[in-house]
């Protein structure tokens, strides 16, 4: 169902919230009745048969007088049908309607979730079983945490349009609508609350205070210190000047939206066109603890968490980096920031790259790129490690190959992808290397508490000795492949990429499910430590305000800020936020994702991580550390003024110094257009 306009009643079979979860003629007897179908009166029963034609025009609760219109033309027609006698027609025409709310209170405001569970459920059990055979779903969500999800996204969503200016009135009544209190009423049954935002009429402004009659037929004053923010929308871009009055921002006769404030009193508001996402994930199992597919399921149902496909930008170049790194690039690898030039001969034009703020660094050490967000860096990195070989080593973070270009453009983010998939690439990152597939429901009971489906989800489990029993078997089996394809003359592109038929879960003798390795141990740390320098001192720094040191992420914006985004993850929890319109257009200048996305994490996270000790993943073996200068990148001792330490993988060391730690950057003979 689509409503008309934000807030407006919509064509739905038992309308919002509770109800919207709610399916089938037994289902509308318990909600409008508290009955069974068993119990209804002749008179109930024809109001739930007059439903389907118009389901919130002839609701009971919000439209009884047509409910009751419907109700007599249903009975006069099983009359005539010869279904019901006279007497029993004349009987239920004449009974009162009693129909109210009799659904459960709502114990968690999830119906992104609600509907996932639903669709999953019939997947698992069938269509028909699922919706009529009791069973019990048990999620993954976590009360708490959802809740924080749906807070942090309600408030970043509603910042972000305070920022972009007052879009005006919702609509406007006529004056001989606003003389009576009771028409104002019937006007506002229309305007359902959104996500705390409520409608009410303006009846009376001054150039400091306007008086709002609210459909529970209370009026109540709000003052023009809420509605300073209240500029005139132009172009996401462009707003008007800041109000001197209130009557500036509203007139007699608008129906606006009001927020409740701290401390008990109404504040102008307006139901954002801005919409976005948020993915929490357990990175141990996949395991989604909270979800929010868009500002308010009543206005869309499209679950942009798992169903949108938009641009990463620059939240994309861990993977990149990480397959670099596993070609033979280190942390310290100087790669020349500057102006690229690439000719496609297909199109007759010319790719020039750019990084965010047009300027360019020269000769920058890999980690120093990742923290600042170097755009050249990293489609240098790319070019150098091959599109075709970086394309299928970020398969293994769970993109599809569909979902990546096969050019350079994927350095910057290109590919498409939902939160979701985001928050599983991360949480590789965040679990040492583990593939763990996102799951939503962990078991399915029948009405006799008989458990009929157990996920028993993919567990990372890397202290497990299943685990190292499967780990050191694969590192018996690769040295064995190496040393025939040494006495074969085969060269190895890369231990890490592996058949695909690699990917899939392990099951144990003992019953457990492991989840495949990703990506080595030792890189999933490397690149963690350069997404702590991210959120630490780089475009991320934001987030330090959560006053944690355990914390990583990368920021993404796409070009014409058409979506901003903030990925990161502490070793118990990964997240991704997105925000964006629908329609693709832009943000607004100045909306990168350290603004628009990050406090969406950031609330999220201040929550998450509330009483939970600091959680740093101890070096593994095989990567040390070491003394180089922080300009060129290589070894040098500690009478050095410029010395920095940097963490290697034990064999890496050797190339400091040598080939890789100068030439990786192609300064001296770069082959492209230098300007």
């Amino acid at each position: 169902m689509t409503p008309s306009a934000p807030g407006r009643k919509g064509r739905g079979w038992l309308g919002y919230g509770v109800m919207a979860q709610r399916y089938g003629v037994a289902a509308a007897a318990e909600v409008y009745y508290g009955k069974t179908l068993a119990e209804l009166t002749l008179a109930e029963s024809a109001v739930l048969a007059a439903l389907p034609k118009a389901p919130s025009d002839l609701n009971p609760i919000h439209n009884p007088i047509a409910a009751i219109e419907r109700r007599n033309f249903v009975l006069r027609r099983m009359l005539e049908e010869n279904k019901i006698t006279q007497a029993e027609h004349d009987s239920a025409v004449k009974e009162r309607d009693y129909a109210t709310l009799h659904s459960p209170p709502i114990e968690l405001d999830a119906p992104y979730i609600a509907e996932m569970a639903r669709l999953e459920a019939e997947k698992i059990l069938g269509a028909d079983k699922a919706l009529t055979g009791g069973y019990r779903v048990i999620t993954t969500i976590e009360s708490k945490l959802q809740q924080a999800a749906n807070a942090a996204m309600h408030s970043a969503l509603q910042e972000y349009d305070r920022r972009h200016g007052w879009r005006g009135a919702e609509a406007k009544l006529e004056p001989a609508t606003l003389a009576s209190p009771d028409e104002m009423n019937r006007s506002l049954e229309s305007y359902y609350p959104v996500n705390g935002l409520i409608a009410g009429v303006v009846t009376s402004v001054s150039s400091k205070e306007a008086t709002l009659h609210l459909g529970d037929g209370q009026d109540v004053s709000v003052g023009f210190e809420t509605a300073r923010w209240a500029r005139r929308y132009k172009t996401e871009a462009y707003t008007g000047g800041t109000p001197s009055q209130f009557s500036q921002v509203v007139a007699v006769g608008d129906i606006v939206r009001l927020q409740r404030l701290a401390d008990g009193t109404f504040g102008l508001a307006q139901v954002p066109k801005v919409q976005g996402a948020f993915v929490g994930m357990n990175p141990e199992n996949g395991a989604i603890i909270s979800l929010v597919g868009g500002y308010s399921f009543g206005i869309s149902k499209f679950n942009r968490a798992t169903q949108s496909a938009r641009q990463p930008g620059s939240s994309f170049k861990p993977f990149v980096y990480s397959a670099a790194l596993e070609k033979g690039f280190t942390t310290a690898s100087i790669i020349n920031d500057a102006p690229l030039v690439f000719e496609d001969a297909s199109i007759d034009k010319v790719w020039r790259p750019q990084n965010d703020n047009e300027r360019f660094g020269g000769p920058t050490r890999m980690r120093e790129a990742m923290v600042t967000s170097r755009n050249l860096v990293s489609v240098r990195l790319l070019d150098a490690i091959g599109v075709r070989y970086a394309r299928r080593y970020i398969q293994r973070f769970g993109f599809s190959a569909e979902s990546l270009p096969e050019n350079l453009s994927i350095a910057l983010g290109t590919s498409s992808a939902p939160p979701v998939q985001m928050a599983r690439g991360y949480a590789v990152f965040a679990n040492s290397g583990f593939l763990v597939t996102p799951h939503l429901i962990t078991k399915i009971l029948d009405n006799t508490g008989k458990t009929v489906f157990d996920a028993n989800a993919p567990r990372a489990c890397r202290m497990c000795p299943e685990r190292l029993e499967v780990e050191l078997a694969k590192q018996e089996a690769e040295r064995a492949q190496a040393e025939a394809n040494r006495l074969a003359g085969i060269e190895e592109e890369s231990s890490s990429v592996l058949p695909a038929s690699d990917t899939a879960p392990i099951k144990t003798a003992s019953g457990l499910v492991l989840a495949p390795r990703a990506i080595d141990e030792r890189n999933a740390y490397i690149i963690t430590t350069m997404l702590r320098d991210v959120v630490k001192r780089g475009t991320g720094r934001q987030a330090m305000e959560l006053g944690r040191t355990d914390l990583a992420g990368k920021t993404g914006t796409t070009n014409d800020h058409r979506d901003a985004w903030f990925s990161g993850f502490s070793m118990t929890m990964a997240g991704s936020a997105w925000v964006g319109f629908d329609d693709f257009s832009s943000l607004g200048e100045g909306e990168f994702g350290a603004k628009a996305a990050l406090p969406i994490w950031m609330d999220f996270m201040r929550v998450a991580m509330e009483g939970q000790p600091e959680e740093i993943l101890e070096q593994p073996t095989g990567v040390t550390t070491a003394r180089i200068n922080g300009s060129s990148g290589l070894l040098t001792s500690s009478g050095d003024g410029g010395a920095i330490m940097e963490v290697f993988r034990t064999e890496d060391l050797s190339k400091l110094g040598t080939s890789l730690g100068t030439t990786a950057a192609k300064t001296e003979s770069d082959p492209y257009e230098l300007f």
